[in-house]
């Protein structure tokens, strides 16, 4: 299929799909939700943009990275996505690919030489992963996950206040994300294994990632008790974050009765709902009355 037969609508709907655009919108909001904390008060206007677009931005270049190096992957198990479905080409990936990445370094700069470092290593281990790192398994989850957890180092050092709340929340970021990482190597196995992907899944079954992948969620459960202990936190703390652990634990629950794709698939789609639960609860949390 040319690319220049398909319609304006297909066209956008393709640039969406392949951003992952509700992702680069938590990871820009997780950035603010990490000013805010760290300062106690809403950042400025310029702190909240540049932040917010160095993170979504670079979330935006490196998705579609991501596509651009799995096209043989999603051949064989998503081939509806943009690249094999032939609704986007390489050429224009690419370009979109530098584009965005290149603008996220850009306000990374704008804020500071610490947040132009942390925004370069940010690109570097995304570049890594989508270029090779993907293919060990849980070392490259584990790069991913490190990468979703830093906005919110991200926006305290954007705002020169980094706190041991904002530390909290990452590692509770990071627990969340991984869990997810290995359980989205589930129903992908069948492709996964004829590339040489070294996925948990591939590697030790579906049955023992499900339990790998419930475990993170069940720790970051437990560990979301400890943000009141770390730092003041508003009441409408524990409301949010509840609901989020009991979507965490249901999901879990999901995960270890059934392994089949589309379950998979389901609840991990799930996750990300739990995923902005928790973001909103850090963001509440930050509130004084």
């Amino acid at each position: 299929m040319r690319f220049s037969n398909i319609s304006t609508t297909s066209r956008l709907r393709a640039f969406l799909e392949i951003v992952r655009l509700p992702n680069c919108l938590m990871i820009g909001l997780a950035v603010i939700v990490g000013e805010f904390i760290g300062l106690g008060r809403l950042p400025s206007y310029t702190a909240a943009t540049f932040g917010f677009l160095t993170a979504s931005l670079m979330m935006a270049g490196t998705m579609i990275l991501n596509d651009i190096y799995d096209v043989e992957v999603d051949r064989v198990n998503n081939p509806q996505r943009p690249i094999p479905s032939g609704r986007l080409k390489n050429r224009g990936a690419y370009l979109l690919a530098v584009s965005f990445s290149a603008v996220s370094i850009l306000f990374a700069v704008l804020l500071g030489p610490w947040t132009a470092l942390t925004g370069l290593l940010a690109l570097g281990l995304m570049t890594y992963y989508n270029t090779g790192g993907k293919r060990t398994g849980l070392p490259g989850n584990l790069v991913v996950s490190f990468n979703v957890a830093l906005p919110f180092f991200y926006g305290g050092l954007a705002v020169g206040s980094l706190t041991v709340l904002l530390y909290v929340f990452s590692v509770l970021a990071l627990l969340a994300n991984l869990g997810r990482e290995i359980a989205k190597g589930i129903p992908d196995v069948q492709g996964d294994r004829a590339l040489g992907v070294r996925t948990l899944a591939v590697s030790a079954g579906p049955k023992k990632a499900a339990t790998a992948s419930a475990s993170m969620f069940l720790a970051a459960v437990v560990l979301s008790l400890l943000p009141p202990i770390a730092g003041r936190l508003s009441i409408l703390y524990f409301p949010v974050i509840s609901l989020a652990d009991a979507g965490f634990a249901y999901s879990s629950y999901r995960l270890l009765v059934n392994q089949t794709p589309k379950s998979v698939r389901k609840t991990k789609t799930m996750v990300l709902l739990w995923m902005l639960l928790g973001l909103v609860g850090f963001l509440l949390g930050g509130f004084s009355f």
